[in-house]
């Protein structure tokens, strides 16, 4: 990968690893927002790089992405199912008057109204619904949300946050047991973008995962080094670790007790997204997109009208077995850059980490 496109990724994209090689591409922007075969756009929305499903399956929590640099608010958004509604859930600057209970107790305030979520996780804690929020504008946190409601009407409120190590860039997160989490530590925030794309460049392994616990405060993942994680998930009774790391090109079970990769599905290019499929497996997104792509890349940033169009795909994971089958694939209308793939029975919604639209994905 040469080394202006690495920085072109670094510095303005942010999201995935080396792009795999092939032919050079003229995809532009895509402006429409008309269907195409089995899948459909629901536009309206900014940036919706993550989404989970909400329980009862009538609606999706959406993460409207600002930007990684923290100069770009975002905001949490609801995904209404039958009725492609968007409503906003929730602004940088919302429970002023919240005390939180959640995370760390020198957290007292809720971000400003420069709040910039990126990845989030939805988990069950203490008879409630916990959302993670990892959140770049004002500070580089992860944000305890409660949820309640049903059907499609939910609120979002703020609960606590931990402040990330310093310098730390964060991407995705994921529950674990007694009030804590884990989350992907890209790699360290850096003052000189020339010597980060450098070393992305050369391969230096500079990101690994966290995990952080209530009175103890963060540790490093065994297992987890590597170049550019992002998505992560856990087991369900949090023993496993199932981590995406974008350089390397494959997803690892990890056991966090000992820091053994047990397991890995290889060969899946520009990770991004991990989330549980209704089918239990692990559905990872994959930006597949080749050598050449430069101005498509440069054309994606900051987009708020149309889509970006550069190719990826849905893969899903056997945690088992770690065997994987692409879902869907796609570049180009109706849209391209997917980061995240959120499997609902035969739907699959797909969000991406610029433009306007979420996917909507009928499968065979």
């Amino acid at each position: 990968m040469h080394k202006s496109r690495i920085l072109l990724v670094v510095a303005s994209f942010l999201l995935v690893a080396p792009l795999v090689h092939g032919e050079a591409s003229k995809l532009r922007v895509v402006t429409g927002c008309e269907a195409r075969g089995n899948a459909r756009p629901i536009c309206g929305f900014q940036s919706p790089e993550d989404l989970v499903a909400l329980p009862g399956g009538e609606a999706v929590l959406v993460s409207e992405y600002g930007a990684m640099e923290g100069n770009r608010p975002g905001r949490l958004a609801l995904l209404v199912i039958d009725t492609d509604e968007r409503r906003e859930l929730w602004n940088g600057g919302d429970d002023a008057g919240a005390k939180p209970t959640w995370g760390d107790p020198s957290c007292e305030t809720p971000p400003t109204a420069s709040f910039s979520p990126h990845g989030i996780l939805l988990s069950e804690r203490d008879d409630t619904l916990q959302l993670l929020v990892v959140q770049h504008g004002g500070r580089e946190s992860i944000e305890f949300f409660e949820v309640t409601g049903d059907g499609t009407d939910w609120t979002t409120t703020w609960r606590g946050c931990v402040v990330a190590p310093e310098k730390a860039w964060l991407n995705s997160v994921a529950a674990l047991p007694g009030g804590g989490f884990a989350t992907t530590k890209m790699m360290d925030r850096a003052d000189d973008m020339e010597d980060l794309a450098a070393a992305f460049a050369a391969g230096e392994v500079r990101g690994y995962a966290l995990e952080w616990a209530p009175g103890r405060g963060f540790s490093v993942l065994g297992g987890s080094h590597g170049s550019m994680p992002n998505g992560i998930e856990t087991s369900e009774d949090g023993r496993l670790v199932f981590l995406n790391s974008s350089g390397e090109g494959e997803v690892r079970r990890i056991e966090r007790a000992t820091g053994k990769v047990e397991a890995k599905a290889t060969g899946v290019p520009g990770l991004d997204n991990a989330r549980w499929g209704s089918d239990g497996r692990l559905i990872v997104a994959s930006v597949t997109a080749a050598e050449g792509h430069d101005e498509s890349f440069a054309l994606c940033m900051n987009l708020s009208e149309g889509a970006c169009p550069i190719p990826f795909q849905i893969v899903a994971i056997d945690p088992k077995t770690m065997e994987t089958e692409v879902l869907y694939a796609n570049e180009g209308p109706p849209m391209g850059g997917g980061t995240v793939g959120l499997l609902m029975g035969k739907k699959l919604f797909v969000g991406s980490f610029a433009g306007d639209r979420i996917l909507r994905v009928t499968l065979d």
